[in-house]
Parts: C-alpha cells; sequence; structure tokens
C-alpha cells in the first residue's frame, strides 16, 4: 500500500532531506517528487516520480519529452507537466547562460546552440537574437517539426528578433537521423533568411545544422 510522504519519517522526505542535506545529497526521484508536489491516487509524488523515471528511462529522455506528452500522463497533467518541463529548461540555460557570448562566427553560435537540442526526437528551430556587437541578447525556439523552405516561419523569426530589439540574428536547427549535413531545403531557407533580414534592416549571421554533438553550416544557395 502507498505510504503518503507526509506519513514518511523525516530523515526520508524529500523536502527536509533537501534542506538539511542539501539537494546534491538527493536521487532523482526524489529531485522529481519536489517538483510535483503531490502524486495521485494510491501513489504518492515519490513514487509518482520513480514512475515516470523507469517509463522515460531516465532523466535524459524525460526533460526531452514534449508538455503535452507529460500532460496526458496519468497523475501529471498540464499544471505539472508544464512545471517539470520549465524546471529542466531553466537547468538547461543555467548551464548556457553565465557569461555573454559573442557570435561571431560558426563555432560560436554551435556552443551556445548544440547543448539546447541535447535529447530532442524531432526537429526544432531555434533563433539566437544579437545586438549590435553580436552579443548573444535571448534564445527562442519557434517552430518544431519539419523545417524547410515552405514551412520555415519568416515572418516569425524576423518579428522574434525584433521583438526583442535585436540587430542581427543566427538560427539552428537540428536532424534527429544524426546527418548533419545540409539539405537543399535547409539552404534554400539560409535565401530566404538572408533576403529577409537584409529587407528589414537586420544582420544574418548563418544557420547552422545540428546532429547530436556534430554541426554543419547551410549556406545561402548562389
Amino acid at each position: 500500500m502507498s505510504v503518503p510522504i507526509a506519513n514518511l519519517p523525516l530523515a526520508q522526505r524529500p523536502r527536509e532531506r533537501l534542506l538539511m542535506l542539501g539537494p546534491h545529497a538527493l536521487a532523482d526521484a526524489e529531485l522529481l517528487a519536489l517538483l510535483l508536489g503531490q502524486g495521485t491516487r494510491g501513489q504518492s509524488a515519490l513514487e509518482l516520480a520513480a514512475a515516470l523515471l523507469g517509463e522515460y528511462g531516465g532523466l535524459a529522455d524525460l526533460a526531452a519529452a514534449r508538455p503535452e506528452e507529460l500532460a496526458r500522463r496519468a497523475g501529471i497533467g498540464p499544471a505539472k507537466a508544464a512545471t517539470v518541463i520549465a524546471a529542466f529548461h531553466l537547468g538547461t540555460r543555467s548551464r548556457t547562460t553565465e557569461s555573454v557570448p559573442r557570435l561571431t562566427a560558426p563555432a560560436d553560435i554551435a556552443r551556445v546552440a548544440v547543448p539546447l537540442f541535447a535529447g530532442a526526437r524531432v526537429e526544432r528551430l531555434l533563433v539566437l537574437i544579437c545586438d549590435t556587437q553580436n552579443r548573444l541578447r535571448h534564445r527562442a525556439f519557434v517552430a518544431e517539426g519539419a523545417i524547410d523552405h515552405v514551412a520555415v516561419p519568416v515572418r516569425e523569426i524576423l518579428n522574434t528578433v525584433l521583438r526583442h530589439d535585436g540587430r542581427a540574428f543566427a538560427v539552428a536547427h537540428n536532424h534527429p537521423s544524426g546527418d548533419p549535413e545540409p539539405s537543399p531545403d535547409d539552404r534554400r531557407a539560409s535565401t530566404l533568411l538572408h533576403q529577409a533580414a537584409h529587407t528589414v534592416g537586420l544582420r544574418y549571421l548563418d544557420h547552422l545544422v545540428i546532429a547530436g554533438e556534430t554541426w554543419s553550416t547551410a549556406p545561402p544557395l548562389t
């Protein structure tokens, strides 16, 4: 029979353990249970957290889960799914915002972008927004699914850059297949973005194709 966390001895409750011993003393399931807050009928938050980690095979795959996918899981729902996804993304951002990078070369873009695609199982399009000196101001995912010369959301990309007072931008998307070689559609998308940026007075920096830890550039078609 499930034992509610409130009925456990103080030394076994995740919140109390974190306050007494620090977060590093807690197992993954205990930290996740703190995010979930409450369990469901017949299952404590700790048991629900352990079940989630078991279903996804660990933190890496759970971090890559889509919000709507988590929300459909019994005992989770939209609110808990949003909390879990937000926590994973805050962790990612804390590792990539320690200093303000300048995107002066493709390798600079890759250093920022590659960690943001860790564990991604679908194709996503990232915009990196910079100031006049190419210092990174903001990161934003603007599309998910197949990215090609028809689907690339040029208007949304430009609006996102302007909304965050950007003066220059780079884009990156992933190939879940594991091959970073840019396709003709990737290069056509680069051409569209380069032309559109020039029209509205923005500087287009580059377009990277990411596959795991490897990447390549997708230059505009000549």
